[in-house]
């Protein structure tokens, strides 16, 4: 079995060598060696520079504002370098080796991820029409001159980048791309966090065929047809991926404008509704919608049956509905590396629905936490008006499951590049540079979501508020710049310059600001001897630095080990941890500041104890583990969701059930009423009756003393006593299962407690009353145990739908401890209690019948159950009555549904309410023939 990984950008990329040589290029045989991939926590993308603009110019190191010492300059790159000539140890690319934040995709080039390689630039460089009702053509490349050259002569090992800026060179260029040189080199862009993971399942074995489907992550307009097949040939072959070409027109307006000006920040949690925003002016939506496309048609091409497909994060969100339309039958994973937003700000959208409905195009849909999985549910049922329950999301015609899959990082890796020299020497640098201090550390990027400012302010407030610890501590923080938040900078220079002015001494630094990226050896170092880490995310996925710190903390070069780990509620990794770490809200600097308090003035004996909690945490949430659990789940949820297929479910025998009737000696038969016994009629009918045939039926099946037999329905126990009072002998079950009476007595078990229903129903009331106000021509329906909201009658049916599933999600939020949880079905509203419905009361019917056996050794009991029914409610009852019969507690039970949904019944019957009357009159009859009556 293949498993196909869809991500934005493949782990690969292509150099060129545009150097004219008139010696034949050597050819290759192997696979490129690639570059060291160490674990990693993939950075936040910018919000304004392109993919495609790349700088010529590598970052300035940026120095500590109103510094007066010079403790930044043993980060450097320059002694960095310096370094590696000593050691022998090559210094890493700042951006090779990035370690912020897990779950999105890797840093742009203006991090320098594409200044050691020569590629093509954009030649689409018009933005998306700032109008909705048009929008640009992506340019056509011109043709190139024929040049038919065998595939492996386009191959070399030699990389000589040229950078030229004049109009006649670049022209030259854009020509010789087709014609040059080029080699796979390992790429530095993309979540590193999901190829890490993908690794180190692989070395584990538990990846045997997986296939990447990706885009190079460079422009691609320049290169000729010719040049793009010989690339994706190589790629497939050698490094088993599938490479996916759109123009650069296409993939500036997916990438640059949609998913990072209108995807990102609202993701975030920042929704870009400010003045100086134009996201909402950017019709980039048609760009997503043609990239989301291409990786779809390229994925159904290869797929064989039996592989499987992971998607992989925001940029494909379409992906998995256009995949079930090409592959209906394909077992489809989607994974969102970001976290997903609460309903009310994720509605901001303009194409939602759009978006989730490409979402649950998969089987299975994964997220960080908890507390995604119930944003995602919610916003699916107030915007789409499906039923969501705790295990995911129920479709007309599918089951889609959501569940939760943390990544974390891979402990085998670490281990191995902290025995390297390098991490060593930098250690003893930084220890001696800081010894007798304090050491928090922190690394972000300057952006919105990352909590720079909130977090220096906090330290601020610390060390005015805690005088004793104004020599002892250093808050080295790390910081990226990007040229897209100048304010945001000039803020975060501002505050850093107020800390060192007004708390520096001539020996002491308590803030080292540096504006620049570490060199990773550098990194490694500083979070295994630091006392805290402190992440004051306001939003993020997963904060796979927040894992790194911890794993470092184990005092391995006899460094201070156990640090305290102060981290943002508002990241993915709080989930992990808990109460071990030191949660804090951002935005409460005051609670920030103690946070820090806490860290510093622990004993060890308290900080060894939290740390092997956070350790434990750590290696539970392993990369090996999170790519086991996703498969696993996939597979087995792919596995219950076939089965439950009405293609799949088969029509049913009637000739096998009579015979299995006429062999048992005692049978359990319990039918639906409304839309099985009975076409629907009119919820307000005052006068309800059943059809003479049905009557007649029941009857018949009752009379025969090896029978039990029950109806079962949504109406109350009044309702049904009328409808049912010419059937003598028969069982009847009430409210969705929450009365029950037994058949041959007049008395009603109530499974639900009367007070506590009373105590919910008057709350749940007046919510109903509010939506109820507000849809006309809706109503409201009383029961004893349950409340319909009434809206199909109402005049807007699409604005009452729209209410509905909004007061199903508030009703849902608020009323969840005491036990109720309001479904859609059939143009209303149920509000009933969650933990019972007809499975239950089924399950008290078959209790009183082995009970009766056990008393009267004379009444045997049931080997033979019938359920019939048509709805999403009766599906409890299949389910119940399935696990009796793989539990060998009854030898033969048959579930059979109307529906044409998908279903756990055994069975279906195609011709509705006729067909089950036919199937029970055979049954009677059988019953006759037998006895002879």
């Amino acid at each position: 079995m293949t498993i196909y990984i869809a991500s934005l950008f493949l782990p690969y990329t292509v150099n060129f060598d545009l150097q004219e040589s008139r010696d034949p290029p050597p050819r290759t045989t192997s696979s490129p060696s690639p570059k060291p991939l160490v674990e990693t926590a993939t950075p936040a993308p910018p919000t304004g520079a392109s993919l495609f603009e790349q700088q010529t110019t590598p970052q300035k190191v940026g120095l500590t504002p109103g510094a007066t010492t010079e403790h930044e300059r043993i980060f450097s790159s320059t002694l960095a370098k310096a370094e590696e000539e000593q050691t022998g140890y090559p210094f890493p690319s700042q951006a090779n080796e990035t370690h912020l934040t897990a779950g999105s995709e890797g840093h742009s080039p203006a991090w320098g991820s594409t200044l050691s390689l020569n590629q093509p630039k954009p030649r689409a460089a018009i933005p998306p029409s700032p109008s909705i009702l048009k929008h640009q053509e992506p340019i056509v490349p011109a043709p190139e001159p024929p040049r038919e050259r065998p595939a492996r002569e386009l191959h070399a090992s030699s990389i000589q980048p040229i950078h030229s800026p004049s109009r006649r060179r670049d022209s030259t260029r854009k020509f010789s791309f087709s014609g040059a040189r080029w080699t796979i080199q390992t790429a530095e862009q993309g979540n590193g966090g999901l190829r890490n993971a993908v690794r180190s399942a692989t070395d584990a074995g538990q990846l045997e065929d997986q296939v990447w489907v990706g885009t190079l992550g460079m422009p691609t307009d320049a290169l000729s047809a010719y040049t793009k097949a010989a690339i994706a040939e190589k790629l497939r072959d050698e490094c088993g991926s599938l490479t996916v070409y759109v123009s650069d027109g296409d993939f500036d307006g997916h990438y640059t404008h949609f998913c990072k000006t209108i995807l990102w920040p609202v993701f975030h949690y920042q929704i870009p509704d400010n003045p100086k925003s134009k996201a909402y002016e950017d019709h980039s939506w048609i760009y997503y919608v043609k990239t989301n496309q291409a990786f779809a048609e390229q994925i159904a091409k290869n797929w064989k049956r039996g592989d499987s497909i992971w998607v992989q994060d925001y940029h494909l969100l379409l992906v998995p509905a256009m995949l079930r339309k090409l592959l209906p039958d394909a077992q489809i994973g989607f994974f969102l590396h970001i976290a997903f937003p609460s309903s009310e700000v994720f509605r901001c959208l303009a194409p939602r629905k759009e978006l989730l409905e490409g979402i649950l195009g998969a089987n299975l849909v994964g997220f960080q936490t908890d507390e995604y999985c119930r944003h995602f549910l919610q916003t699916c049922s107030r915007i789409l008006c499906v039923e969501a329950t705790n295990d995911g999301i129920q479709l007309e015609d599918r089951f889609v499951n959501v569940n939760k899959f943390p990544i974390g990082i891979d402990p085998t890796s670490w281990d191995k590049r902290r025995q390297a020299t390098d991490v060593e020497h930098w250690i003893k640098t930084i220890s001696e540079r800081y010894e007798g201090k304090r050491l928090i550390v922190s690394r972000d990027k300057i952006d919105q979501v990352r909590g720079i400012r909130q977090k220096l302010l906090s330290y601020e407030l610390f060390l005015n508020t805690y005088p004793e610890w104004r020599d002892q501590v250093v808050l080295i923080q790390v910081a990226t710049s990007t040229t897209e938040q100048p304010e945001l900078e000039a803020t975060i220079s501002d505050i850093a310059m107020r800390i060192n002015s007004t708390h520096s001494t001539l020996a002491h630094q308590p803030l080292v600001f540096l504006k620049q990226d570490l060199a990773f050896p550098q990194y490694l170092a500083l979070i295994s001897i630091a006392d805290a880490l402190m992440i004051t995310s306001l939003r993020e996925g997963m904060n796979l630095t927040s894992h790194e710190f911890v794993y470092c903390q184990d005092g391995k070069y006899e460094t201070r080990k156990y640090g305290s780990l102060i981290l943002s509620e508002f990241t993915g990794s709080a989930s992990v941890f808990g109460n071990h770490a030191l949660l804090v809200n951002p935005w409460n600097y005051r609670q920030c500041a103690e946070a820090i308090h806490t860290a510093l003035s622990r004993s060890e004996e308290e900080r060894q104890q939290v740390w092997m909690q956070l350790h434990r945490a750590v290696l539970e949430n392993s990369t090996a583990n999170w790519v086991k659990t996703f498969n696993e789940t996939l597979s087995r949820v792919w596995n219950e969701q076939s089965s439950r297929e009405i293609m799949a479910v088969p029509r049913l025998s009637v000739s096998k059930i009579e015979d299995l009737y006429r062999q048992s000696s005692r049978r359990l038969i319990i039918v639906d009423y409304e839309g099985t016994l009975a076409s629907w009629g009119s919820p307000k009918s005052i006068i309800v009756t059943t059809p003479q045939r049905a009557i007649t039926t029941l009857t018949e099946l009752a009379d025969d003393p090896k029978n039990i037999v029950f109806v079962m329905s949504s109406r109350m126990p009044e309702e049904m006593e009328r409808l049912f009072r010419m059937v003598a002998g028969l069982g009847l079950i009430a409210e969705n299962g929450c009365f029950v009476r037994e058949p041959g007595t007049e008395e009603w078990f109530k499974l639900t407690n009367k007070a506590r229903t009373d105590a919910w129903k008057e709350a749940v009331c007046q919510i109903l009353r509010y939506y109820q106000e507000r849809a006309e021509g809706s109503w409201i329906e009383q029961r004893h145990c349950s409340l319909m909201f009434h809206y199909g009658t109402a005049e807007d049916q699409v604005a009452a739908s729209r209410l509905a599933s909004e007061c199903a999600g508030h009703i849902n939020d608020s009323c969840a401890n005491q036990g109720v949880h309001a479904v859609m079905v059939n143009g209303a509203l149920v509000v009933e209690p969650a933990d019972t419905n007809k499975a239950s009361a089924a399950a008290m019917v078959w209790r009183h019948c082995l009970e009766r056996s056990e008393q009267d050794p004379s009444i045997e009991r049931p080997d033979f159950l019938l359920a019939i029914g048509d709805g999403r409610d009766d599906e409890p009852v299949f389910r119940w009555a399935n696990k009796l019969e793989h539990a060998n507690a009854v030898k033969h039970a048959m579930t059979v549904t109307l529906g044409s949904r998908s279903t756990e019944a055994k069975a279906t019957l195609a011709q509705g309410v006729t067909g089950v009357l036919s199937c029970l009159e055979k049954l009677a009859a059988a019953t006759i023939t037998a006895t002879g009556t």
